[in-house]
């Protein structure tokens, strides 16, 4: 695809050497990421976050992102303080705020929502979630980790990759977007684990399948994540069901813990979440008894979320071969433990 200007709206969009684009990118950008050096590249350009729904990682690292790259950050959180709780459409509200932005990122909790806003606007809008449907940055952020992770055990490169991805299936966009890009990859097992209500959609399943991809779907959380190279775990997304007692039955049945992943994964299988875990006694997904495991990617995973947001501003607003020019090396102390 071509970057410049472009909306990023759906996994869809992307070729494979899209996503080796985006990568080698978000390589550039880690001195910036971990504040060896500072860039003004974006500077007086404007990034409207809109978020309509909750959120912490996705809206904060967008922002953070952006002001790494010399811009300035405008949100707009909730309905509540949006003109739409006033009627307003998504039309005329994407018309009227692309006019005070020079990009976008938005999260709006009806699928295809971001979609319609981005047929409105007149700057690029990158979708940061809507609804159950996708979450296009979250999934390559997470493909990027799995890269780097793979990479640190010795391993080169997505193809041949084995992931298990357990839990609220059905509901989870950030594994429907991850899903698809998988689709295209080489030799890749997928196994998928979740209680029988909350199976991935089927029509995921079958493009995985037509793509190549070996797909099985269990029940069962130990015979599941065993041989595997990635255990991606999701919680139960409480907010799309029609009340907290539906959700309340499959809450915690799929709970990971030190004593189960030393008796079920193989020693260097890595651990993801894309967050927030659920970390209440009835859910508890990830115990904390696994905060000390080396191959609890969590953390990582997110600090890697400001390195491909960081990318897809720097490709969507074509400054990438701009982003040195404009770098200095900072003048506070910046020692960091990664």
């Amino acid at each position: 695809m071509k970057f410049p200007g472009s909306h990023i709206l759906s996994i869809g969009q992307f070729e494979r050497y899209d996503i080796d684009q985006i990568f080698h990118v978000a390589d550039q950008m880690e001195p910036y990421a971990h504040r060896k050096k500072i860039t003004r590249v974006l500077e007086g350009a404007i990034l409207g976050n809109m978020f309509f729904e909750a959120s912490t990682r996705t809206r904060v690292s967008f922002g953070c992102a952006f002001n790494l790259l010399g811009g300035e950050v405008r949100e707009t959180t909730g309905f509540a303080t949006s003109a739409i709780s006033k009627g307003e459409s998504l039309y005329d509200t994407a018309r009227v705020l692309s006019g005070y932005s020079d990009v976008i990122a938005m999260r709006h909790p009806g699928e295809g929502s971001v979609a319609e806003f981005a047929a409105a606007s007149r700057v690029p809008v990158i979708n940061g979630g809507d609804g159950a449907n996708e979450h296009p940055s979250q999934a390559l952020l997470d493909l990027y980790t799995i890269e780097k992770e793979l990479k640190d055990h010795g391993r080169s490169g997505i193809d041949g990759l084995r992931i298990a991805l357990i839990g609220d299936l059905k509901f989870g966009r950030t594994v429907h977007s991850l899903c698809k890009l998988l689709t295209l990859y080489k030799k890749i097992t997928v196994k998928l684990i979740s209680p029988q209500a909350l199976r991935m959609p089927g029509d995921i399943v079958e493009n995985m399948r037509l793509a190549g991809i070996q797909v099985e779907e269990s029940g069962q959380l130990e015979e599941g994540i065993g041989h595997v190279d990635i255990a991606y775990a999701t919680r139960i997304q409480e907010e799309r069901f029609s009340n907290k007692e539906e959700a309340d039955l499959y809450r915690g049945q799929y709970r990971l813990n030190q004593a189960i992943y030393t008796r079920a994964c193989e020693p260097n299988t890595v651990i993801m979440h894309p967050l927030p875990r659920d970390s209440r006694a009835d859910a508890n997904e990830l115990d904390n008894d696994l905060n000390d495991n080396p191959n609890l990617a969590i953390f990582r995973q997110a600090d890697n979320g400001v390195l491909v947001r960081m990318a897809l501003f720097a490709l969507i607003l074509d400054v990438v071969d701009q982003v040195d020019q404009h770098s200095r090396d900072v003048c506070w102390y910046t020692q960091r433990r990664f």
